[in-house]
């Protein structure tokens, strides 16, 4: 008992998703010694939700963080009917065979789509004691992740919050998977640099004040639905506040980034908003380089939005419009004060 305690102590230490479902695993691994363990999730949005799988590997993965996946090659929520079955009836199942397959249900907190499954394979169907002790440290587990996304997540949209996104941003910079990217020669790898953009929604205080604050907050739930659904699901999107959002991303080059944000725009500007109609959105973006401050990106893509916005509105400014306009980027903030 004091080894399971232990081990709950341990996973509600992490405020790292990943950290925390390698311990969750590690966890169970330990109890029961299955002769595999995996994590599935739903990842991205629907109709186009798709498995993201995680299996064990043993301990000193949990320290290698997260790498990227094309998420195009992931596979479809209906071609896995098993666990999609565990996922809509919210019960445990046990699927007979060599080996056996215990699958249990995971509500991943409150972020909006996420749920997943766990899946034991053992030599032999688990005692209904067992059975009820994976249940019970999943629930647990749901409720830890409950608790986080709380603290972590904007509570209209579901997105980052903004007190989050200075450990989110040196992560990207200096995380096991930027470590693992900088340790990676190979030319063919595409999301070898990072950017950051700030959107901004058009004459948003015209909306509110001609429709009202609950039609406003519903255009950006709507917005922020629409962001998940054009970038890629493990892109990093913050809500700063107000009409305000962040994105962490990675491409190679900026006409890469300077696409994706092109289509986003066109996605919101052609989108139908419920009593309201059209609305538009700006947006700037920078590159994220080596020894950056949040507050040092933050500042370059604020002022390629600010391009943006006198420019005309409803439009995209990067690094190359800014020098074009003869605009100077930001002195370079140094040092250790958290601006945000």
């Amino acid at each position: 008992m004091s080894s399971l305690v232990d081990h709950l102590v341990e996973l509600t230490r992490f405020r790292d998703r990943d950290q925390a479902d390698a311990l969750l695993m590690e966890t169970l691994a330990d109890l029961i010694r299955p002769l595999a363990l995996a994590l599935h999730r739903c990842v991205g949005e629907p109709p186009q939700a798709r498995w993201l799988s995680r299996p064990w590997q043993g301990r000193t993965a949990r320290h290698q963080g997260a790498r990227r996946l094309d998420f195009e090659q992931l596979p479809p929520l209906d071609s896995r009917a098993e666990w999609l079955a565990c996922v809509r009836s919210g019960q445990p199942q046990t699927l007979a065979g060599e080996p056996v397959r215990e699958l249990f249900p995971v509500a991943a907190g409150a972020q909006p789509g996420a749920a997943g499954v766990l899946e034991l394979q053992v030599a032999q169907p688990l005692s209904t004691e067992s059975r009820d002790t994976v249940q019970a440290i999943v629930k647990l587990y749901g409720n830890f992740l409950a608790l986080l996304d709380y603290g972590q997540r904007d509570a209209l949209t579901g997105l980052l919050n903004r007190k989050t996104f200075d450990d989110a941003f040196m992560n990207t910079l200096m995380g096991p998977e930027a470590q693992a990217m900088a340790q990676d020669t190979r030319a063919s790898r595409s999301d070898c640099r990072h950017w950051l953009a700030v959107l901004d929604v058009d004459h948003f205080k015209r909306i509110n004040d001609r429709f009202g604050h609950l039609l406003g907050d519903e255009v950006l739930l709507l917005l922020a639905r629409l962001m998940r659904s054009v970038l890629r699901f493990d892109d990093q999107i913050f809500r700063f506040g107000g009409e305000e959002f962040v994105v962490l991303l990675s491409a190679a080059q900026e006409s890469d980034v300077a696409a994706v944000l092109e289509r986003l725009r066109a996605q919101v500007e052609q989108f139908d908003f419920p009593q309201v109609g059209r609305v538009t959105v700006s947006l700037g973006f920078s590159d994220v380089r080596a020894g950056d401050l949040p507050t040092a990106a933050f500042d370059r893509a604020d002022k390629a939005l600010y391009l943006a916005k006198t420019s005309g509105r409803n439009r995209v400014s990067g690094p190359t419009a800014l020098a074009a306009a003869g605009i100077a980027e930001p002195e370079v903030k140094s040092g250790g004060v958290d601006l945000f």
